[in-house]
């Protein structure tokens, strides 16, 4: 038994499943007498709370019902929503604007949401209609106890910046309430790590860039690859390698800067943020891909946030990180 003074055998495990339009995937070290169907529900379940309170594409979750809702109605939010909402409204006074949860209808006109096609191109009349910010309108509108949040008609949320970190915190959370001991979480690629494997050492995750860096290609030279340890630590990417379409011959971000009503211009190929939460890491990689390399390699460094950026310089990837991912980081090989 745990707490007896004899060791524990464990043995490890690996989950994996499909949520938010994506993947999901847990490598995990527990008891052997473990059932790994019922860790698979815990960690399924998990996810699909967030998908029936947060997905924009499912008619009833509590999302799509807030953004359809009449102007003046209040609606009581689940404990997941709260926090996740919470989390954003702090992000996006603090970031100043460059996230917005309240960025759902200028994300449909760009054709990235549900009901458009994708990379449909809104005209300067309508962008005009919506890059109001909507942030403060619904700060204001938010209480806290009980969480609940009133619609002032027209304000549309979207939470797919955020919620797959929201994911990964959630999943680990749930599996460390069952007595799972050890365990890398993935949701989406946005990274969850907790306990130590068996021969005592911590998850160990190399950084997500782009394909450049883990398949060499001939006159692009690629910084080396660097390496976190995960023990109670997230790390999260954002970047147009994941998002973005062709447009006309031009490259144009999923990302939409919240302050011009545009896709992000000469986003980063990458960008990386460690995080105690894998739901701020997520979206303050999003944030900071909005401000780009320069603002938010500056941003970064004010406020102590490890965040680590890659961009393209001619032929050349080219790393740029804050003092604190390069505290928490090192150099592969």
């Amino acid at each position: 038994m745990a707490g007896s003074g004899e060791p524990v055998a464990l043995d490890g495990m690996r989950l994996a499943g499909a949520t938010m339009g994506t993947t999901w995937s847990v490598r995990a070290y527990c008891a052997p007498t473990r059932n790994p169907h019922a860790l698979h529900a815990i960690a399924q379940s998990a996810l699909d709370e967030i998908v029936a309170q947060m997905s924009p594409w499912v008619e009833d979750s509590d999302l799509v019902r807030y953004n359809r809702a009449p102007p003046g109605s209040v609606h009581a939010l689940p404990a997941a929503f709260a926090e996740v909402l919470r989390c954003a409204l702090d992000i996006a006074a603090r970031s100043d604007g460059a996230f917005d949860p309240a960025l759902g209808a200028l994300v449909d006109a760009w054709g990235f949401g549900p009901s458009q096609p994708a990379d449909r191109i809104p005209d300067a009349h309508a962008l005009a209609a919506l890059r109001a910010s909507r942030v403060e309108t619904l700060a204001a509108l938010f209480e806290d106890a009980p969480p609940r949040l009133r619609q002032p008609g027209g304000v549309t949320l979207d939470f797919c910046a955020i919620a797959k970190g929201h994911g990964a915190d959630l999943v680990a959370r749930r599996l460390r309430d069952a007595d799972v001991p050890a365990a890398l979480v993935e949701v989406g690629g946005e990274l969850f790590g907790y306990g130590r494997k068996l021969d005592g050492t911590p998850w160990r995750v190399v950084v997500e860039g782009c394909a450049e860096e883990s398949e060499p290609q001939p006159g692009v030279e690629t910084p080396p690859l660097r390496t976190v340890e995960l023990d109670g630590l997230a790390i999260a990417t954002s970047g147009d390698r994941w998002h973005g379409f062709e447009h006309e011959g031009r490259r144009l971000s999923h990302t939409l800067d919240p302050r011009t009503g545009r896709p992000v211009h000469e986003a980063p190929v990458a960008v990386s943020v460690i995080d105690d939460s894998a739901m701020r890491a997520d979206a303050w990689a999003t944030a900071l891909t909005v401000m780009g390399a320069d603002a938010g390699l500056a941003f970064a460094q004010r406020h102590d946030l490890a965040a680590r950026f890659l961009v393209r310089d001619g032929g050349r990837l080219v790393e740029r990180a804050s003092s604190r991912f390069d505290a928490l980081s090192e150099i592969a090989g």
